[in-house]
């Protein structure tokens, strides 16, 4: 048995998953202070690259879909699910600005060699574990504020897929210039020599 390799398909998710540490690292979002800098609006290096990542992939998506690639609703979308998403991503928030880290960027920083790490994704699997055990008693809040089934916001909305991409895509513009007027107020990006020499 050759596992996790038997299935060809592993090798480019290994693959990306190492080319996403490598762009994360370089751009050293696997620093806890380049994180807690985005929550004090001071760098927005964070937001660029996760709204860029969002508008690509919306669009990559959309012209799939218009091509024929791959069809919408071949894909799987998760119920909307208001209350818990919006506890959950409190949660996850306050961990993230306490820790300086998230799930993603605490594995990059651990093999980045950054030891505080381990202490988060410790944090985090207590966390999970907890969570696990007691879903039975939270399993009635997933079911306040549920929405449809599988609904993208063209389906909800009835507008056209291409006007949200432009909307989204206006959204990311906009805080692209918001996060320039900070940044130029707050004492700029924290750049790869400050991380390097811990100022």
């Amino acid at each position: 048995m050759n596992f996790p390799f038997e299935n060809p398909g592993i090798l480019v998710l290994v693959l990306v998953g190492v080319l996403f540490g490598y762009f994360i690292e370089s751009a050293g979002l696997s620093s806890p202070r380049k994180l807690t800098a985005q929550f004090a609006l001071r760098d927005w290096s964070v937001f660029r690259v996760m709204f860029t990542a969002i508008v690509v992939a919306a669009a990559a998506l959309w012209l799939f879909d218009v091509a024929g690639w791959l069809r919408f609703d071949a894909l799987k979308i998760p119920t909307l699910f208001f209350w818990a998403m919006a506890l959950g991503g409190a949660l996850l928030g306050a961990g993230m600005a306490i820790g300086g880290y998230c799930p993603g960027t605490s594995v990059v920083g651990l093999f980045a060699g950054r030891l505080d790490a381990i202490f988060f994704m410790l944090g985090m699997m207590i966390g999970m574990t907890v969570f696990v055990m007691a879903y039975d008693a939270l399993e009635p809040i997933y079911q306040i504020g549920k929405g449809p089934a599988g609904q993208t916001l063209s389906g909800l909305t009835g507008l056209p897929t291409w006007l949200w991409l432009l909307l989204l895509a206006g959204m990311a513009a906009g805080g692209f210039l918001l996060g320039n007027w900070f940044e130029s107020r707050r004492g700029g990006k924290i750049t790869a020599k400050d991380l390097a020499s811990g100022s």
